[in-house]
């Protein structure tokens, strides 16, 4: 368990996202999406994050579900806000209707991008309902990308105003870049940010600026995505590297790290989690995971070792700076801040 900044919220640095059981790119059933959450929980996870966005809210009222038979204080839970949910009849049931914005559901609702304090407070509430819960741990600014300024001069103080009521416990920002995340850590208070694919063995973008910077304040760096979408999971031609198709120089890169962990008797799916969960900024992994299988095998490769030659060769190789830290270094933790 880790404790995010300041906060008193704690997680278990494997996570769940929740992503897939919202129906990401194809359809799952309501049976399985439950049976992959026990199976979580079952493998030790405590900490689940979620978001209205994934599958226009079917994501958190299936966790919602999946989690409503376990003590409320026995596990940690984040949701985000930023994209309002608004009724439309535009749909109708055809489950590829909202395909475009990536999930197999129909489009009963459209998306609304809404930083404003009201906005906020209104997108919490909402995922209240769909959760069954009173209250949720974690509160991320969803992908301020495009409204930069209106996250900073009211999306984030009304974050900071629901934590000083208590209806939160740790704020923070959710982003697919590392440059807005850093200065979320530099200008405001949060607690934690979570960095998607911007720290991975084929991205570590995160490196220069922003882990250093979470270190400096005692703010919690959450990764996601790192698999990169897929193709650390199974390079192959045809994978996805950020969710669209893998260029070929990035294909060669994750065929030469796979081949490496060949040799060394080890799998680039082990490799991909210890070198996120390596660097002392790091709280927590979020893998994604959409059946129980998924979820046991990323519980089995985050717990496997993986040999120091390993990650010798790919630094031989240049596949990785020298400054990222790797499993077995003295890397230790940041003191927690007073």
């Amino acid at each position: 368990m880790n404790r995010l900044g300041r906060s008193g919220v704690e997680i278990t640095t494997l996570a769940l996202g929740a992503a897939g059981i919202g129906n990401l790119f194809t359809e799952v059933p309501d049976e399985q999406a439950y049976e992959t959450v026990v199976a979580a929980w079952d493998a030790g996870v405590r900490y689940f994050d979620t978001a209205p966005h994934y599958g226009i809210g079917l994501s958190e009222r299936r966790l919602g579900a999946a989690l409503s038979e376990r003590p409320r204080s026995a596990y940690t839970i984040s949701t985000k806000v930023g994209r309002r949910l608004e009724p439309s009849d535009a749909g109708g049931d055809d489950l590829a209707n909202d395909l475009a914005n990536g999930f197999a559901v129909p489009a009963t609702h459209r998306r609304v991008w809404d930083f404003s304090a009201d906005g906020v407070r209104r997108s919490l509430e909402a995922s209240l309902e769909r959760l069954g819960l009173d209250r949720v741990d974690v509160v991320y600014l969803h992908d301020p990308d495009d409204h930069a300024e209106q996250a900073f001069r009211e999306g984030y103080p009304a974050l900071e105003k629901l934590r000083a009521e208590g209806v939160v416990s740790a704020i923070g920002a959710g982003m697919n870049q590392a440059e807005m995340l850093t200065r979320f850590i530099l200008d405001t208070d949060v607690d934690v940010v979570l960095c998607a694919g911007r720290y991975t063995l084929l991205d570590q973008g995160a490196l220069a600026e922003l882990l250093p910077a979470a270190q400096e304040r005692g703010t919690s760096v959450v990764v996601g995505g790192a698999f990169n979408s897929g193709l650390l999971a199974d390079p192959r031609p045809g994978a996805t590297f950020n969710y669209t198709a893998a260029p070929p120089e990035v294909l060669d890169r994750a065929l030469a790290l796979d081949a490496m962990a060949d040799r060394h008797g080890t799998t680039l799916r082990a490799a991909a989690l210890a070198f996120c969960a390596a660097h002392p900024a790091v709280a927590g992994v979020l893998v994604g995971a959409k059946s129980p299988h998924e979820v046991r095998d990323c519980a089995e490769q985050f717990t496997a070792p993986v040999p120091a030659a390993f990650w010798q060769e790919v630094r031989d190789a240049g596949l990785l700076p020298a400054d990222a830290p790797v499993p077995g270094e003295d890397a230790s933790k940041p003191e927690e801040p007073s």
